[in-house]
């Protein structure tokens, strides 16, 4: 098949990327023409507020002039909202791929006129589209309820990208790896670590990062590493007795599965795809996204390594059986094989 892939970006620690990522590169080792349009090739602002909008433009002008060329694909595969006007304009079979409730993020992120803009934009992403997934459960329900047919095809972590051996910088290590922004939570666990005896390593980088900084105040059992190459991240993940996801707002998360899938034990927030992965008391511990909660949360897998090592074999048992590429990249492939031509 020839397939074209558009999504914001197909490198660095997001989600999404990974995700998208992964996608391409078991497409090419199946023998599949596969072209890119992401921030890595197209132009865009890198301003907040304004990099979706001017990759959404961009892109959908390199899909057009793609179009005039006589360029034709079997699949045209959207990821997120942003990519769909490139996937209107592409000529094939249209796949998007949603990895959250786009018009909900917007919203949280940008206050409310953006949100009803959002919800526009969703809307009409939607109706474009042959075939709409969704990687969490409950993005898929949310978008059936306002009348669209969405099919869910989950996350997916692959087992042999993940390291054997772990890196530790402290006794009691707790761990987050991914984006320092307010809908991911981070401030909560910082608040939380502090009211307990445990160490905190915080990795990744975003716009959040000085605030967090400060909320430390140079408490030393608090480290922030910056954004790091993926590997030196999941090694850290590796080395460390417990992962957190405090998020505020969350689709489904990699970073979370990743964890999972390395048998570190989890805590993670009540909110969008986290109660899809973690079962609380089966898999992992959920709490609502409060500082109170995430500490008393941590210190019990900290203190109870009984708990914390039955909670961490399980997990890792479900990704490998619901959530590992194998099995979803079967999923996308019956999907494109529905929409080509």
């Amino acid at each position: 098949m020839k397939v074209l892939v558009i999504s914001p970006r197909t490198s660095g620690l997001g989600g999404v990327a990974q995700h998208v990522g992964k996608l391409v590169e078991l497409l090419k080792r199946d023998g599949h023409e596969v072209d890119v349009v992401s921030v890595e090739n197209t132009p865009y602002l890198p301003v907040k507020g304004l990099m979706n909008p001017s990759f959404a433009l961009a892109a959908l002008a390199k899909a057009a002039a793609g179009r005039l060329l006589g360029r034709r694909y079997d699949v045209v595969h959207a990821h997120n909202v942003p990519s769909a006007p490139a996937m209107r304009a592409a000529r094939g079979g249209r796949v998007l791929t949603l990895h959250g409730v786009f018009s909900e993020q917007v919203g949280y992120l940008h206050g409310g006129l953006a949100g009803r803009l959002g919800a526009w934009a969703e809307r009409k992403a939607l109706e474009w589209a042959d075939v709409v997934t969704a990687v969490s459960r409950s993005a898929a329900e949310r978008y059936r309820s306002l009348g669209f047919d969405v099919l869910h095809v989950p996350n997916a972590v692959d087992p042999a990208d993940l390291p054997v051996e772990g890196t530790r910088f402290f006794e009691r290590q707790v761990v987050y790896c991914g984006r320092l922004s307010r809908e991911k939570g981070a401030d909560l666990l910082v608040d939380a670590v502090k009211r307990i005896g445990a160490n905190l390593v915080v990795v990744g980088g975003g716009p959040l990062e000085r605030e967090l900084r400060e909320l430390a105040r140079g408490d030393p059992r608090i480290r922030f590493t910056g954004p790091l190459p993926r590997a030196e991240a999941l090694r850290i993940v590796k080395g460390s007795d417990v992962f957190v996801l405090p998020s505020r707002h969350e689709g489904l998360s990699t970073a979370l599965l990743e964890a999972m899938a390395m048998g570190v034990p989890v805590v993670a927030t009540r909110v969008g795809g986290n109660p899809e992965l973690v079962e609380h008391g089966e898999t992992g511990l959920l709490v609502d996204p409060d500082p109170e909660q995430l500490a008393r949360a941590i210190a019990l897998l900290l203190e109870d390594r009984g708990l914390a090592k039955r909670l961490a074999e399980s997990a890792a048992r479900v990704v490998r059986e619901r959530y590992s590429w194998p099995v979803v990249y079967r999923r996308y492939l019956e999907v494109y094989r529905s929409v080509a031509g």
